[in-house]
């Protein structure tokens, strides 16, 4: 059954690449089908993969190798809620560690250049906390941080 809404992520040649990666990395993701290209096209040829489908955390994506003009930027991410440390520090390793780069506040990218937020869930409800000052005191934490850390988030909550 097709979706009603499938993310379209461009890519430049590597979408299965990196949709097999997605899948390995993240639970509920699965790569589902390859598609190759019926004839010649401006970035390819007859035959090469053209649209790969998969799922990342159950969120129906289409891989389309398409070519180099329009690379991904921060504009679109994929935040992912992490329940603990352990979970954090898996994803975020396993993203950067993969030819990815860490960015700030929970933000990392890719190999690829797609943007992900890995934000444990401690942060949310520290930054959503109705103690004002306390969801001050833990939003200035994260400033500070790259990978988040949710012991010092929650410290600087505790005040």
């Amino acid at each position: 059954m097709i979706p009603k809404n499938t993310i379209c992520l461009w890519f430049d040649g590597t979408a299965l690449d990196a949709a097999r990666f997605y899948a390995e990395t993240f639970p509920d993701s699965a790569v589902t089908a390859v598609h190759h290209a019926p004839g010649d096209y401006p970035a390819g040829k007859e035959g090469d993969v053209l649209t790969v489908e998969f799922t990342v955390l159950g969120i129906p994506c289409l891989g389309l190798n398409a070519g180099p003009a329009f690379p991904h930027t921060e504009a679109f991410s994929f935040q992912v809620a992490t329940d603990d440390q352990a979970e954090t520090d898996r994803l975020w390793d396993a993203i950067v560690g993969n030819g990815g780069q860490e960015s700030a506040c929970g933000w990392c990218k890719d190999k690829w250049g797609l943007s992900w937020q890995i934000t444990p869930r401690a942060l949310t409800e520290a930054l959503a906390d109705p103690d004002r000052a306390a969801a001050r005191r833990a939003f200035e934490a994260m400033m500070t941080m790259r990978r988040i850390d949710i012991a010092t988030i929650e410290a600087a909550r505790r005040g």
